[in-house]
């Protein structure tokens, strides 16, 4: 497949997601380098965000399984300078306060990226158990070839195993791992 039909996915490699984050991935600064180095392999780099307004339904304060994170307006929000320098779109999620939302494709993502000639998709960022899980197989629903960086990816793992059990997940569902 040409570089031109090719896009990369960046998912959530914002502040809190980082190490000393409000929701720190593990190892989570590890993945900026090895996406960098698929820039020139695609023809569109998307850097994907979580976007929470204040009162989201996912943090503790409302019941939800996570600390506030990456809260509209807050320096927490941020995508890493690295990341930010090379995307050519951001696309934004969770901005609903009563829905959680991992998965890009949620956002109308899918139907852009067709518009755009793409038709495959390579993935990394944070964390492996979540967004860039439900990325993945929103992707492989839309009908994209979809591979997934493994070591531009970490997990949170809040159950240990929960990133491995993404990645055969993934896998399943026709997603390739390299």
């Amino acid at each position: 497949m040409s570089r031109e039909e090719t896009a990369l996915v960046i998912a959530d490699v914002q502040r809190d997601f980082l190490p000393g984050g409000a929701l720190g991935v593990a190892g989570g600064d590890q993945v900026i380098e090895p996406l960098r180095a698929r820039v020139n392999d695609v023809g569109l780099i998307v850097a994907t965000r979580d976007y929470h307004p204040a009162n989201h339904c996912s943090f503790h304060a409302r019941g939800g399984p996570w600390p506030a994170h990456c809260v509209i307006g807050t320096p927490g929000a941020a995508i890493h300078p690295e990341i930010d320098a090379i995307a050519q779109l951001v696309v934004s999620k969770g901005m609903d306060a009563e829905r959680e939302q991992y998965s890009a494709f949620d956002t109308g993502l899918g139907a852009m990226l067709h518009a755009h000639g793409v038709r495959r998709l390579i993935i990394g960022g944070l964390a492996t158990d979540y967004c860039v899980r439900y990325t993945a197989l929103g992707a492989r629903q839309a009908g994209f070839e979809v591979e997934v960086i493994a070591e531009a990816t970490r997990a949170v793992d809040v159950e240990p195993g929960d990133g491995e059990r993404a990645l055969t997940e993934m896998r399943a569902a026709g997603v390739v791992i390299v």
